[in-house]
């Protein structure tokens, strides 16, 4: 269950302070005495003398949500004839038009059968389960999705939705640009119009309409897993590229978009970028005024652009005491309906996340009228979506959701397909840029992209540029990684799994440095001396990762924890006589400062994408590209748990402040840095104090310290469960299961052929969580039983075995309701006999010997959760 933060308040006064910083008129409390204002209006941003948006010193504070000019008006004639359509669909055609199921869970014939709207691809879903699909397999696909939309009795067309977040990132073959976080630290939305206008050429070749992009989160804390999908914490930058994304991705003419664009999505409304402590589809506690002047900018250029669409955020917005209680995003009438439909204006269509609805109160994935009520136009439903047309169906006939909503949504649907020509198009494969090897690939773009958003932080000594003639030494794990360069939502939705071979035509940053260089030596291990070369070139850092599995949640930000193999890689290389340039792959800063220690000059890579190259240009001959030019569009922190870290965070002290970085003629040089080694984990209340923050133990992946187990009598030893999810003994089987959100739980099916267990250990460790209970904690897991357990089930916490305690939870899981998501809240109180809460070792663990199946996700210690009303009862937990 998550909760808001310690202290909403002094958050709120401390981000109010910040828009006064950042160019706010007049303060709260003035504003307050005076009259009330008129609704403020924006539409088209100032422009700089290339005619793109100009990212502007200040941002006026708005006392109120605005009225956003669009690009994009209303044309009386489109309306008369939506209106015409929607007075002669039925229900069930209604219904079906606001369907988007996934590709791999909906056929062509179905398409036809139920009337679909739109379909869409998840990250790691291609056409026939093949990740090498060629364009002719997508345009095959897209083809067949057409002819069949046209067999309908309406001939509405069908729109295909494609997760394109730095260009046509699912298509193998494709050039992958940077993400977002490189592009911000470019500063230039001229740019960023022309990588979203070529990516929708790239959308085009493979024969899809619509692209969930761009991602307008302006990112508070950097533990945040997408904190590389937003261009930057600050919302001037926001604002202007949000602008120039949606212009390049629709190629918008007045009424139209452009035949060489498609149909963008600003994303996710609102605050996914301001949770408290970064934590994904978690708690956005921010005021109302923080929303409108912070985390709206990004909207406010988009919508002026002539948006079509929005993707409703995962987050909730809830802070008691400001007396905001909205809970989640996909729920709220108040942000969908009387904001950004209301007061914004917003006259296109709302679509939901993957299984967003399901995770409002009330609701499942496949039946939520309290969603669709709040604006909710096309519900994102992947394979749940027969049932969600029955049961929509059945609730508007029963009056659960009005008619006229129904009719809204359509008629928002059908404006958005007429503003996108399809009424008169052909099919996907006859467009213009379709099959076009050309429009797939945008190498010299993407590299002059990873050119330009190249930050310099150390180049002590002027060691950049590299002499062309220079003996250089490469090692490290991301020099010939095209997978670590590229990141998360690249082929795969996590982006693992991928080898170079996945890239053809992909230039990875050692062989960039092999175009640039005479002579170079390829070490990945660091084993080779470093005597006798000019330099020794380190690439390190991050591994891929998407939403969810990349969050720090509680860890530090210390790049050593994270990644000790690169700090002993450093190690092996630096102070040897030869100069260290670092070349840091990464979708985030990170707490580094024993890298840059170790370093005689230090670049922030990024996540570049498929041009590697770039990155080498950069290092050797970046004077005959301008020079480094990138600046932090995020702050970079000083210590391990210094997050948030902005601007307008109180005893704001970074490492480098937003907006630096170095350019090749600086004379600067960078100290000796401070090496204070921080915590394991930041923020926890444990030992004998009082918890304040959940204790994470598997959110949609295992959270350090921990890792996931499963035991029987083929090993008690404990197999763990590989990064695939999947483990297996002839006593219990594990894969990857839906519980929230795609892929975040773990399947384990009991086989009732001997006892066996799955669960959470510190291996080789433990830890002291007395405050735990001392804060009335819970155990707390969300957990769908796809069969109730036939025999004696017990869940149990260890100490060091045999050191443990256990609670009967074999009528528990029995009387959960088969097939659906429950949370279950048992007081650590119940384990209090017999267990040692100063040497925890297990955290969590089920146990049975029978028959049993059931999926876990977001296992977690709260406190406070032994007090919540649906906590168990011990008494009931016995036997």
């Amino acid at each position: 269950m998550a909760r808001p933060p310690r202290s909403p308040r002094a958050r709120n006064r401390v981000a109010l302070a910040a828009l006064v910083l950042l160019g706010g008129l007049v303060p709260a409390q003035a504003a307050q005495a005076a009259a009330p204002p008129r609704q403020p209006e924006i539409g088209r941003p100032a422009l700089d003398r290339n005619g793109c948006a100009r990212v502007e010193n200040s941002l006026p504070t708005l006392p109120d949500w605005p009225k956003v000019r669009s690009a994009m008006p209303k044309n009386p004639a489109d309306e008369r004839r939506i209106t015409q359509l929607v007075s002669g669909m039925s229900l069930e055609e209604k219904v079906g038009q606001m369907t988007q199921p996934e590709i791999a869970a909906i056929t062509p014939a179905e398409v036809t059968r139920y009337s679909i709207g739109s379909v869409l691809n998840g990250g790691g879903s291609w056409p026939g389960g093949n990740k090498h699909a060629g364009q002719q397999d997508w345009l095959k696909l897209a083809d067949s999705y057409w002819d069949a939309a046209r067999a309908t009795r309406t001939k509405i067309p069908v729109i295909w939705g494609i997760d394109a977040v730095h260009g046509n990132n699912n298509v193998y073959g494709s050039t992958v640009f940077p993400q977002n976080i490189a592009l911000g630290a470019a500063h230039d939305p001229c740019l960023v119009r022309d990588v979203e206008n070529s990516t929708a050429r790239q959308i085009r070749a493979t024969g899809q309409d619509w692209a969930f992009a761009p991602t307008l989160a302006v990112v508070q804390d950097d533990r945040w897993g997408r904190t590389y999908e937003g261009f930057s914490e600050d919302p001037r930058i926001t604002r202007a590229y949000g602008y120039e994304a949606m212009n390049g991705l629709q190629a918008g003419a007045r009424l139209r978009i452009g035949p060489n664009g498609v149909i963008g999505t600003a994303k996710h409304f609102i605050g996914d970028g301001g949770t408290t402590d970064g934590q994904d589809q978690g708690v956005n506690a921010s005021s109302e005024a923080d929303l409108i002047n912070l985390h709206g900018q990004g909207y406010y250029g988009a919508l002026a652009a002539g948006a079509q669409t929005v993707m409703a955020s995962f987050n909730s917005w809830t802070n008691p005491d400001l007396g905001i209680n909205e809970g989640k995003i996909h729920g709220s009438d108040k942000v969908l309906d009387q904001i950004l439909k209301g007061k914004m204006g917003f006259d296109g269509l709302v679509v939901s996340d993957w299984n967003g609805i399901g995770q409002v109160t009330g609701c499942t994935n496949s039946s939520c009228p309290r969603a669709i009520n709040a604006g909710i136009d096309v519900v994102m439903v992947p394979n749940d979506w027969k049932a969600f047309i029955a049961n929509t169906v059945a609730q508007v006939r029963g009056g659960e959701i009005p008619m006229s909503r129904i009719d809204d949504a359509v008629t928002r649907i059908l404006r958005v397909k007429m503003r996108a020509g399809l009424f008169e198009e052909r099919k996907p494969s006859q467009r213009w840029y379709a099959g076009s090897p050309d429009a797939l690939t945008a190498k010299a773009l993407a590299r002059e992209a990873v050119r330009r958003s190249q930050t310099l932080l150390k180049n002590n000594g002027n060691v950049l540029p590299l002499a062309r003639k220079a003996k250089v030494l490469v090692v490290g794990k991301s020099a010939d990684s095209i997978s670590n360069q590229t990141g998360g939502w690249t082929l795969t939705w996590q982006g693992t799994g991928n080898t170079n071979a996945d890239f053809p035509g992909a230039t990875s940053i050692l062989a960039g440095l092999k175009e640039d260089l005479a002579n170079v030596t390829f070490d990945p291990t660091g084993t080779a001396d470093p005597k006798g070369y000019d330099a020794v070139v380190a690439v390190v850092g991050e591994t891929p990762y998407a939403e969810g599995v990349g969050d720090l949640q509680r860890k530090s930000l210390e790049a050593a924890k994270l990644y000790p193999e690169d700090l002993a890689l450093l190690d092996k290389v630096s102070g040897k006589g030869t100069p260290v340039v670092t070349v840091y792959v990464s979708g985030r800063p990170l707490y580094v400062n024993k890298e840059l220690n170790r370093s005689d000059a230090f670049v922030a890579a990024w996540l570049p994408g498929t041009e590697g190259g770039g990155v080498a240009d950069m290092l050797v001959r970046g004077k005959d590209h301008g020079g480094y030019r990138g600046k932090l569009s995020y702050s970079w922190p000083k210590s391990a748990c210094q997050t948030p870290l902005n601007p307008w965070s109180p005893g704001y002290d970074p490492l480098f402040k937003l907006g630096y970085g170095l350019t090749s003629n600086q004379r600067t040089t960078v100290g000796e840095l401070d090496e204070a080694e921080g915590p394991a984990r930041c923020g926890a209340t444990d030992g004998g104090g009082t918890a304040t923050e959940d204790l994470p133990i598997y959110d949609r992946t295992d959270v350090a310290p921990y890792k996931s187990f499963i035991g029987s009598a083929s090993n008690w030893g404990g197999t763990e469960i590989g990064p695939d999810g999947t483990a297996s003994h002839p006593e219990i089987t594990v894969a990857p299961a839906d519980v929230n959100v795609q892929g975040d739980g773990l399947k384990a099916t009991w086989t009732g052929t001997g006892a066996a267990q799955l669960y959470s250990q510190h291996p080789g460790g433990t830890d002291d969580l007395r405050g735990y209970p001392n804060a009335d904690g819970a155990l707390e897991f969300d957990v769908i039983v796809h069969s109730p357990p036939a025999n004696r089930t017990v869940v149990s916490l260890h100490c060091v075995y045999p050191c443990s305690s256990e609670v009967n939870a074999t009528k528990l899981f029995g009387d959960l309701p088969a097939g659906q998501k429950s949370t279950v809240k048992i007081p650590l109180s119940c384990f209090a006999s017999g267990l040692d809460f100063e040497s925890i070792d297990t955290p969590f663990l089920v146990y049975t010997d029978g028959p049993f199946s059931a999926s876990f996700a977001n296992v977690r210690w709260s406190p406070g959760g032994a007090k919540d009303p649906d906590a168990r009862k011990c008494s009931d937990l016995t036997g």
